[in-house]
C-alpha cells in the first residue's frame, strides 16, 4: 500500500496544481525554480535529482554551459536548503564534462561543490558516490574512439550533501549479502590480530550483521530498451527523455536516506524516475519537470503494461490546473490533495 496524499505536509499555493496525481505523489508540471520558491521550509525529507549537465553539446531537455552553470544552478540550491529539513539531504548526480576543443576536462562540478559546501556555502559534504555504469558508450569519439588517446567516461560523481554532519542515514538500511567467503568466516571463525596493513582485526568482527555495509560506488547499466515509458512515449508520438536515471541508483539512495513515509522531491524529473522509485518504496513524493512531453510520458511509470490507454486519454486532456477530461476517480484524488 502507497502512503496517502492526506498526510502531505507539503503545500503549493493553489495557482500551482498538479498535472497528475498516484497514490504516493504528485507532478508539477512548470519552472522548478519557481515551483520551489513557492514551497513551504523544512518540508522535503531529500531532494534527489538528476540536473541538466554542463555538456558541450546542447540537449532537448535544456543545458547551460560550464561558464555559466554556476550562476545557474545557485538559486536553485538556495530554496533546496531552504524547503530541506534539518536532517535531509540533497543528493546530486552530477556528470563530468571536457573543455571545448582539447581532450582535457572541466572543473565545473568540482567547482560546485566548492561553491555550495565551501567556506561561504550552505552545505556540507557527507559523501560522494560513484556510479559506474558500463554500458555507457566511449565519448567523445575523437579523443577515444578516432584519436584513442582517452578512455571512455563511465563514472559520474554524486554529491550527498547535508545541512548538517548528521542527516538522516543508516547504511543498515542498504545491507547487501555477504560473499561466500565472508559466509565461511563467519561460520568457521578467523585469526583475530594486526595485519600486514596495521589493520587490527578484533575478535568482535565475528558478528552476523545481517549482511554487508556496501562501498560508495553504484554499478548500474543503463540497457534497458522495453518498459512501459519506453512503449507508451513511442504509441503517442512523445519524446523520449535522453538522459534517463537508472532506477538502482535513485533506489539506494532514497532507502539509505529516507524511511517510509518521508518525501522525496526532484526538482528536474524529466521522466520522473525518482517519483516512480519512491512510490515503489513507500515514500512521498513531488516532482518537477518544465517540459509537458516529458510530464504526459512519465505517467506511463504508474501504470502497469498494456493498462494505460484510458489513462493517457485522460493525460492528454491535462492543462495545468484543470481537470477537464478526468474521470470521477482521477478528479477526487486532485480535490482531496488541495
Amino acid at each position: 500500500m502507497g502512503v496517502s496524499l492526506k498526510r502531505h505536509q507539503f503545500r503549493l499555493p493553489r495557482q500551482h496544481k498538479p498535472a497528475y496525481i498516484t497514490r504516493c505523489g504528485r507532478a508539477f508540471l512548470g519552472d522548478s525554480l519557481q515551483l520551489l520558491q513557492a514551497a513551504p521550509s523544512e518540508s522535503v525529507n531529500l531532494v534527489l535529482t538528476s540536473p541538466p549537465f554542463a555538456l558541450r553539446r546542447k540537449k532537448s531537455y535544456g543545458n547551460v554551459g560550464a561558464d555559466e552553470y554556476l550562476e545557474w544552478f545557485t538559486p536553485f540550491a538556495r530554496e533546496v536548503n531552504r524547503v530541506l529539513t534539518k536532517d535531509g539531504s540533497f543528493v546530486i548526480d552530477l556528470g563530468g564534462s571536457w573543455q571545448k576543443g582539447e581532450p582535457t576536462r572541466s572543473l565545473y562540478h568540482f567547482e560546485l561543490l566548492l561553491n555550495l559546501c565551501g567556506r561561504e556555502g550552505s552545505f556540507k559534504l557527507a559523501q560522494e558516490f560513484y556510479w559506474y555504469n558500463p554500458a555507457k558508450m566511449p565519448a567523445p569519439a575523437e579523443w577515444v574512439t578516432i584519436q584513442r588517446i582517452r578512455v571512455k567516461d563511465a563514472v559520474n560523481t554524486i554529491w550527498w550533501l547535508s545541512k548538517t554532519d548528521r542527516p538522516k542515514a543508516n547504511n543498515r538500511w542498504v545491507l547487501t549479502e555477504y560473499k561466500k567467503d565472508m559466509r565461511y568466516l563467519l561460520k568457521h571463525g578467523y585469526n583475530a590480530g594486526r595485519r600486514p596493513s596495521e589493520h587490527v582485526v578484533s575478535e568482535h568482527w565475528n558478528k552476523d550483521n545481517g549482511g554487508a555495509i556496501p562501498p560508495n560506488i553504484i554499478i548500474a547499466a543503463n540497457t534497458r530498451s522495453h518498459d512501459p515509458y519506453l512503449l507508451a512515449c513511442k504509441k503517442r508520438g512523445l519524446k523520449l527523455h535522453p538522459a534517463r536515471f537508472v532506477e538502482q541508483v535513485p533506489n539506494f539512495l532514497i532507502r539509505f536516506l529516507t524511511e517510509k513515509g518521508d518525501l522525496v522531491l526532484d526538482p528536474f524529473a524529466g521522466s520522473n524516475v525518482v517519483g516512480a522509485v519512491a512510490e515503489q518504496l513507500g515514500r512521498k513524493w513531488i516532482s518537477m519537470e518544465i517540459d509537458q512531453e516529458y510530464v504526459l510520458g512519465s505517467m506511463a511509470r504508474f501504470e502497469a503494461p498494456k493498462s494505460f490507454s484510458q489513462p493517457w486519454k485522460s493525460a492528454v486532456a491535462i492543462k495545468v490546473g484543470s481537470v477537464e477530461g478526468l474521470n470521477g476517480h482521477q478528479q477526487a484524488l486532485i480535490a482531496s490533495a488541495q
